[in-house]
Formats: C-alpha cells, structure tokens, sequence
C-alpha cells in the first residue's frame, strides 16, 4: 500500500473512558488488543534517521515492513509518505533487510486496540511511557471532527512520533536505554512534563 499517513496524536489521562465513547458513537473494532513488536532499522551512518525517514518491521497479528517519508512541514496535522507491505517471515525480512546494510537499532513495544468511526481510524495504544490514541483518516477536517466527538482537546494534539517522544523522555529524565520496552521502563514513572505534553482528554 502506497499513499499518505494523514494522522494526530493525543496523550491520555483515561484511555478506558475513551473506549467507551468510541463505542457509543457506533465504532466498530477491527483489531482488538494486540502487542506489537517494531525493529527500527538504518544504515550504519544513521542515514535515514538523519532524513528523518523510517523504515519498520513490524509483528503483531502478521508481519509488515513499512517505509515512511519525512513529515510534511507546516501542517495541523502529520503528513507522511507511507508504503507499507505484508511479509509473510518477521525473521526471514529482517535477514534480508540486514543483507542489503540495514541493521535494527531499536526495539519499541506498544500494546494496541483499533476501531473504525466512518472512513476514520481511532487506536487505543498502551506505550511503555503512557496511554494514547492515534486518529488516522482522510484530511485534517475530518480528524478535528472525531477528535472533538471524542472529547479530546484539538489544541494539545501532538504530531510527533512514539521515538521523538521517546528521546524527549531519556533527555528530560537522564535516562539512557536503547530501547523503548515494557522491560526497559519497568519501575519507572513519566509524568507529562517528561513528556513535553498535556492530556488532552477533557472532562465532561
């Protein structure tokens, strides 16, 4: 699959109330809970984290290997290129991958949940840091939409990624893990100052 990855991020206070709402609005699951396993992969000279560019394994209910093109500047919402295949071996790809020069470089887990509102994709998503959802869906309009009807603040969207957000906590606290596990962030608590963000989802 070729096309853009048009999305916004929220941190949450409450994600099991957020789940609730997106059933009450009719959402309809499509993946239930699942961990997810990522290899970040590049070049030895960091060549494409210096692009900021992407490029993932990933294993959950089946594998993918994704590319993902740098954010789109200026935008209310995340604008990125995203090619994204089925493989059919998590082992076998990464053995190939690490054939052409690639090597994986970091490790990061995230239990998630998807729904469908419409012609949207709402995720609830379980970080080593914290509890978020993803809105992925056709333009920044659209995502706004949901996202208010889902009583989340608009204004405290963050259009950063799960590793900006992860450097962002290591340099805030001190810390120095390589890798953004359940494992690596056990006794450890990240309050929204480490975070750089808000919660945004608001009482009603």
């Amino acid at each position: 699959m070729t096309e853009n990855e048009i999305e916004v991020k929220f941190f949450l206070k409450d994600l099991p109330r957020l789940e609730l709402r997106i059933k009450a609005l009719g959402g309809k699951i499509l993946h239930p809970r699942v961990k997810e396993t990522n290899l970040r992969f590049d070049t030895a000279d960091g060549a494409l984290s210096k692009d900021h560019r992407v490029l993932r394994l990933r294993q959950d209910q089946i594998a993918r290997l994704t590319y993902k093109g740098p954010a789109q500047m200026n935008r209310t919402v995340s604008v990125r290129k995203e090619i994204e295949v089925e493989v059919s071996n998590f082992d076998d790809t990464r053995l190939l991958l690490e054939a052409l020069g690639y090597s994986p470089f970091m490790v990061y887990e995230k239990f998630r949940t998807t729904y469908s509102l419409g012609d949207v994709l709402v995720t609830l998503d379980e970080m080593p840091f914290g509890q978020f959802s993803e809105i992925e869906g056709p333009d920044a309009i659209r995502l706004q939409e949901v996202a208010e009807s889902l009583w989340l603040d608009w204004a405290l969207r963050s259009l950063e990624s799960y590793s900006a957000l992860f450097e962002r906590v290591k340099a805030n606290c001190g810390w120095t893990m390589q890798n953004l596990s359940f494992d690596e962030f056990a006794g450890k608590t990240v309050t929204p100052n480490d975070l750089g963000l808000n919660f945004a989802d608001r009482a009603v």
